[in-house]
């Protein structure tokens, strides 16, 4: 009897893997190329919009800087969740402006990145000694001529250990867009949660979210490679900074 009951249980565990193994490749399938997706939308329109935020606040006109410090105080002072909502649910109900789930979430955590990856540039920029500009004008560039091709080239190379901060932080916010119904990473982990926990009980939750955790990881490990990797290789000797901005 006691023998029987054990091939039932082995049997049961034996399944139970299986199961779980096949649950987990819309994980892999479907779940972390919308992160990296989103991700990559986000960092990209944070740095299209932090780029334009940082050098206006360096050298713009009073007014356009106060502006700009507004814009970033702003998206830096709201949580993430609550933009996500404000995006989505509150122009749907109030105005009846019905966004995409995903497009809700690109918009509210890509306007949040833009407000930090303008103080990560803008510090990049303030690094720069001022005797560059002064040097490139005394030469016969303007402004903008001297700002293209002398500023913006060695603020983008003493931006990336900032970045790569940010980079963590953005792939880490995506996981908020669930809340929305966008099936990324954490999204998905939860649909395979609630038929693993109908299919073979509670006990399986935590390796599912042990397994997306890992996942996770690994994406944010591989990304901080590859910007360090850059990093290195632009790298000059003297000409280095470490700061960060704090999320």
């Amino acid at each position: 009897m006691e023998r029987g009951t054990l091939r039932v249980s082995q049997g049961t565990k034996g399944g139970g893997v299986e199961t779980i193994l096949q649950s987990l490749q819309p994980l892999i399938v479907k779940g972390v190329p919308l992160t990296i997706a989103l991700t990559l939308g986000l960092l990209g329109m944070g740095l299209a919009l932090g780029f334009p935020l940082a050098f206006a606040q360096v050298y713009g006109y009073r007014p356009l800087r106060w502006l700009c410090a507004t814009y970033e105080q702003t998206f830096r002072g709201i949580p993430a969740l609550v933009l996500i909502l404000l995006f989505h649910s509150g122009l749907a109900l109030s105005f009846h402006i019905l966004l995409p789930a995903f497009v809700s979430a690109l918009i509210a955590l890509g306007l949040r990145s833009s407000a930090y990856q303008s103080q990560i540039f803008r510090g990049a920029i303030q690094s720069v000694s001022e005797g560059q500009m002064l040097a490139a004008r005394s030469l016969g560039m303007s402004k903008l001529q001297a700002i293209r091709h002398i500023i913006l080239p060695q603020a983008l190379r003493l931006s990336i250990p900032s970045w790569t901060n940010e980079f963590s932080s953005v792939l880490k916010d995506t996981s908020l867009a669930s809340a929305i119904g966008v099936v990324e990473l954490a999204k998905e982990g939860t649909l395979i949660m609630t038929r693993i926990q109908h299919a073979l009980g509670a006990r399986w939750i935590l390796a599912i979210w042990l397994v997306v955790s890992i996942i996770y990881l690994v994406l944010t490990a591989l990304g901080n490679r590859g910007l360090g990797f850059l990093e290195n290789r632009l790298r000059i000797p003297g000409f280095e900074t470490r700061g960060k901005v704090e999320r």
